[in-house]
């Protein structure tokens, strides 16, 4: 049985207790103790809420604004979370860094607080939010595009303007200090090394405390807040570099022979802590531009609604903006344009590209009466709609909120790398002071210089961010992905459960089938040719409105059968219905009806009677006067998605349970046909539930798939909810996943898009794991006994920078799934 993730609802009068680092999100405890994730102590709730929302008063204020390194241009409205989770679901209102970790804040890509903005074409300096003239040349105003740089994209133009001065000033430092080993250089020509060594410190002052500062502060609050991370690390090395080379250069007296060169000039480090911040800047610039790319799966769906819409009010037709659109309003979609809001077609056909929602290829057919969806593409014809549905109850709005909750959720694979990063930044700085002091006891001469090295590589090599990074960033852009295809996961959890799910429990009806009746077969007893048995069902049947009936007819004109003109019709509750033809007597329905008009059949014809409904057929008599002239039946056709997506689920290994509440002759019928592992037949809501519970105690992980207010107990129970996206609000809210489109395809997308994603998070961690196994170890020298290699400063920086960035860049690999 699942375990649901979220605050326990103890009763008023008892206290709760939260970690003050939501290192669990808002999970809370009836007793108090310390977190298992971070150790801290719990505090009672009241407390940290008192303490949050006095956070939040003085957020204005800028000396207590986390945020203050970034621009305020914002939204009002926006929300803004730290990629790696580190607050749990926690989020911001502001722009800037995360207060643990200090990586940049993502955007919760929404549409609401987006206004369009409007401006001439040949005036862009005009500018309104709302659609008219302009008034200087009377052209109307079309929708500007691209009008709001991004939050991601202004943090990455602020870091890339930082990474450029530190580069400028970085290089002459660099030269400087390598000036002995290049040939061609002589700087002692022109300059005593003395001089050069003031240089290097003038120089690397603007890297060190401009392009570099931000890094500083993060460190401090990490150790000021007791979570240590990358920015500790890299603070405490840069840092030790960058004062040994002031202390080198402004009091070389206190320092031992051992430090000093020839002239008693001691050995600075200005270009290792120059040239480790440029590099820690290229990787945050190249990690922000990944980050762009990771919610392009959001920005996306976020373009598909039009900014306009043709409204019909009072006769008359005009352009509105999309936020204008009220339920009930008529709106006129022309070719080729999208469609604005959820609602009816009303007046015309169109054919729908629904590919952008649900992920299937094939245009759709719609007529009067039927759905259309916000951000589909209608083709050829114009047609007019009735808005049903707008803002933020619009299907195309509640897939990017899902995707949007998804995204700040946390697998439970993650555990793994939170345990590691909560003691890894403590061993690295452990392994720092022991590598230092076997270097200084037991290395060569001089030893205390490569003490300090090799201490100062162990601790700029080791990267906790790629541990952190490495599930987030995949569920980021999986969950993307999946919403692209149809496939709307609600949290991280259900990614990883719906990897291990080896049972799947679906309904039949609108599940595996279309869901209504359909004309199967019709055959004549004797007198009358097959064809004209199925005219004359047709020609009662027109009268009818039994669904039995409407599919029989449709099955007739699909033949182009022809109809007959049929006098005094009758229906006959339960039994079917009766008519006039030619004079005659004649009737269609079941065995009831055959007893009131005193027919019977042969015994041949009772074994085509028998092998129709052992198929799962709906048999229908014809009668004419006393005779049975000849059979039509109906069934509920299975899809034809239905056979390729039980064959892809059986091949990953998924066992399929159908539970319908047919009769036992149509669900054996359907489960041969389909090869599925089980059946139950004439099952009611409680029987779904009770399997879901009987699969569980057996030791299996199960999926349920429904559609219905029935299935909310089951889709509840099960480990992973699968909720059809033709069904009710009541079984989406109850389910994990939601299919866009109901069939069995989108169960097979899910499972093969949760493989996919476990996949990369398995590579990611493995990536980050064996990276810091194997760096670690080769800054600290263990290479140098046998081979007389060592890792320099800036090398380490080098391969720190770009282990996160590869985490990332793996990650991206999923947008092409």
């Amino acid at each position: 049985m699942k375990k649901k993730s979220g605050t326990s609802h103890n009763s008023a009068n008892k206290p709760e207790y939260i970690c003050p680092m939501h290192c669990e999100g808002y999970r809370t405890y009836p007793q108090p103790g310390r977190c298992p994730v971070c150790n801290m102590s719990l505090v009672p709730v009241q407390s940290e809420r008192a303490k949050m929302g006095h956070k939040s008063d003085n957020h204005s204020k800028k000396k207590h604004d986390p945020h203050q390194d970034q621009d305020a241009g914002h939204v009002k409205g926006d929300k803004y979370y730290c990629p790696m989770h580190c607050e749990g679901d926690k989020a911001y209102d502001q722009p800037g860094t995360c207060p643990v970790c200090g990586m940049h804040l993502k955007k919760e890509e929404s549409k609401s607080g987006s206004k369009t903005l409007y401006t001439c074409p040949m005036h862009p300096e005009v500018k309104q939010n709302k659609p008219g003239t302009c008034p200087k040349c009377g052209m109307n105003l079309v929708p500007e595009k691209g009008h709001e740089i991004s939050e991601e994209e202004k943090a990455w133009r602020k870091m890339a303007k930082k990474f450029r001065i530190a580069l400028v000033f970085s290089i002459p430092v660099f030269f400087i200090a390598m000036s002995d080993m290049i040939p061609f250089i002589h700087l002692e020509n022109i300059a005593s090394r003395k001089i050069w060594n003031w240089a290097q410190f003038i120089l690397a002052a603007p890297v060190v405390f401009y392009a570099g500062w931000d890094f500083f502060k993060r460190g401090w609050s990490s150790i000021r807040r007791r979570s240590p991370n990358m920015w500790t690390l890299i603070s405490i090395g840069v840092g030790t570099a960058y004062l040994f080379s002031v202390a080198g250069l402004l009091l070389p007296g206190i320092f031992p022979s051992q430090f000093k060169d020839a002239q008693g000039n001691v050995h600075l480090y200005f270009e290792a802590a120059a040239v480790i911040l440029t590099l820690v800047l290229l990787g945050q610039v190249m990690e922000l531009r990944a980050h762009t790319k990771t919610s392009s799966a959001i920005k996306s769906l976020l373009g598909l609604a039009p900014p306009m819409a043709r409204v019909i009010r009072n006769g008359h037709e005009e352009e509105v903006a999309l936020e204008e659109i009220q339920v009930g309003d008529i709106l006129r979609v022309k070719p080729g344009e999208k469609v604005p809001v959820d609602g009816i077609i009303t007046e015309g056909a169109a054919v729908i590209d629904e590919s952008m929602i649900t992920g299937e290829s094939i245009p759709v057919d719609k007529s009067m009466n039927d759905p259309v969806t916000g951000g589909t593409i209608n083709g050829k014809t114009t047609f007019k709609m009735k808005a049903e549905k707008v803002g933020s109850d619009t299907l195309l709005s509640r897939i990017i909120e899902m995707v949007n909750e998804a995204s700040r959720t946390r697998a439970p694979i993650q555990r793994l790398a939170d345990i590691v990063a909560k003691y890894f930044v403590q061993i690295v700085i452990a392994i720092s002071v022991i590598t230092f002091v076997i270097w200084a006891i037991w290395g060569p001469e001089p030893a205390y210089v490569y003490a300090f090295i090799n201490a100062v590589s162990v601790l700029i090599i080791a990267c906790p961010c790629a541990l952190g990074l490495a599930t987030p960033i995949s569920v980021m852009v999986g969950t993307g992905r999946g919403a692209q295809s149809g496939v709307l996961v609600k949290d991280a959890r259900a990614i990883e459960e719906m990897n291990k799910v080896d049972s799947l429990i679906i309904d039949k009806t609108g599940t595996i089938t279309e869901g209504k009746p359909a004309l199967k077969n019709y055959r004549t007893f004797g007198n009358l040719s097959d064809d004209e048995v199925l005219r004359l069902a047709a020609s009662i049947d027109a009268n009818s409105e039994h669904p039995i009936a409407e599919a029989i007819v449709k099955g007739a004109k699909a033949k182009n059968i022809d109809l007959a003109e049929v006098e005094k019709f009758e229906s006959v509750t339960g039994k079917g219905v009766k008519a006039l033809y030619d004079d005659r007597k004649m009737g269609l329905g079941n065995h009831r009806l055959m007893e009131d008009f005193n027919a019977s059949l042969g015994e041949r014809e009772q074994e085509i009677v028998k092998e129709w409904q052992s198929a799962g057929q709906t048999v229908m008599y014809l009668i004419i006067e006393n005779n049975a002239e000849g059979i039509v039946s109906v069934a509920d056709t299975i899809k034809k998605t239905s056979v390729e997506a039980i064959k892809s689920l059986h091949n990953m290994g998924v066992k399929i349970h159908m539970l319908t509440g047919d009769n036992e002759f149509t669900a054996r019928a359907v489960a041969e046909e389909l090869h599925l592992d089980n059946f139950t037949a004439n099952c009611l809501p409680d029987d779904k539930y009770n399997k879901v519970k009987e699969l569980q105690e057996a030791g299996h992980v199960v999926a349920m798939a429904g559609d219905g207010i029935n299935d909310a107990p089951a889709l509840a129970q099960a480990d992973i909810g699968i909720a059809m996206g033709t069904g009710t609000d009541i079984a989406m809210q109850s389910a994990e996943i939601t299919l866009v489109k109901g069939d069995l395809n989108g169960i097979a997308r899910a499972k093969d898009l949760s493989r996919s994603v476990m996949k990369n998070i398995k590579q990611n961690l493995f990536f980050a794991f064996v990276y810091n196994t194997i760096g670690v170890p080769i800054a600290a020298g263990v290479l140098y006994p046998v081979f007389g290699l060592l890792l320099s400063p800036v090398i380490a920086a080098a391969a720190m920078s770009f282990s996160s960035v590869s985490v990332i860049s793996n990650a991206l690999r999923l947008r092409k799934k």
